[in-house]
């Protein structure tokens, strides 16, 4: 099983009391730290890992409420602490400098960095540069898909992430892929069970209130891109049903040190449809 041989490559890390699954490539490269995306998992990198690690000592965790990692029902599930788990992961492994790597979810983690930067000029690890991909940061932009919604309404959400099924999983990922027979069977058996891991079905509302906190904070997530000086690449997929095309043409014209590299024929998660091309994508972006 695909989620069993993916658990054993990584390692749990306790932070605040909560246990966390990492994979650290654990080489003497330079640090590419790894925020993923909703509702997966770092599973979503096990295609491009292997490429990625011959120029990068990767790094990448499930977020609390994803994955392997715990799942507390008492939890708030804020993007600010979040970002403070993923800092204090990334401390507890050494990292003091790295590049930070972002899709969807993840992104809003990546733009509270940047804000935090913006703002005090410092935090415990020096970003190299950032690489943002396929992610709505640009909220007002976004085509949300309807279990999206569901999932949002404070009455509504508990019960439709109870009623969640492997089949409804299956349904949502395809529509969101370019071409849907690029998504097997033992990818979303192994998306599944991770989601499902922990008794995952109770957090999946909980986690879902992200889209609302980056309506909430557009000013200071935005801003702080507008106003950053890291050398920013912008990675998309070019058909991308949520995430669309549009929100990369708004975030490279407002990112002043940035680039932007569309991938064709590639929808929400391209490390996982186009593994090949994506990765040439950000190898490319960092390295040149």
């Amino acid at each position: 099983m695909q989620a069993i041989k993916w658990r054993e490559k990584g390692q749990f890390i306790s932070v605040n009391g909560h246990q966390h699954f990492v994979y650290d490539s654990n080489n003497n490269k330079p640090y590419l730290v790894i925020l993923h995306g909703y509702p997966t998992c770092s599973y979503d990198y096990h295609k491009v890992i292997p490429q990625l690690e011959q120029y990068f000592c990767v790094v990448v965790h499930d977020h609390l409420g994803f994955g392997f990692s715990d799942k507390p029902i008492e939890y708030s599930y804020t993007l600010f602490e979040q970002t403070d788990q993923a800092l204090l992961i990334w401390q507890k492994l050494g990292v003091s400098k790295a590049i930070v790597l972002a899709h969807d979810y993840g992104t809003s983690i990546a733009t509270e960095l940047v804000a935090r930067l913006g703002m005090f000029n410092q935090l415990p690890i020096e970003i190299e540069q950032l690489v943002l991909c396929n992610g709505s940061m640009h909220v007002e932009l976004a085509q949300l898909r309807l279990i999206q919604k569901l999932l949002m309404n404070h009455w509504l959400g508990p019960l439709v992430g109870r009623l969640t099924s492997k089949r409804v999983l299956a349904r949502n990922l395809r529509n969101i892929y370019y071409d849907e027979n690029k998504l097997s069977s033992s990818e979303i058996d192994a998306i599944w069970a991770m989601m499902m891991h922990n008794d995952g079905k109770k957090v999946i509302a909980k986690t879902t209130q992200y889209i609302k906190q980056r309506m909430q904070h557009w000013h200071r997530w935005i801003g702080a891109l507008q106003e950053t000086k890291l050398k920013t690449h912008i990675v998309w997929a070019e058909n991308d049903p949520v995430a669309v095309i549009e929100m990369a043409d708004v975030l490279y014209q407002e990112i002043n040190n940035s680039t932007l590299t569309v991938i064709p024929k590639s929808g929400h998660f391209p490390m996982l449809e186009t593994p090949r091309r994506w990765t040439q994508a950000v190898i490319a972006g960092v390295l040149n």
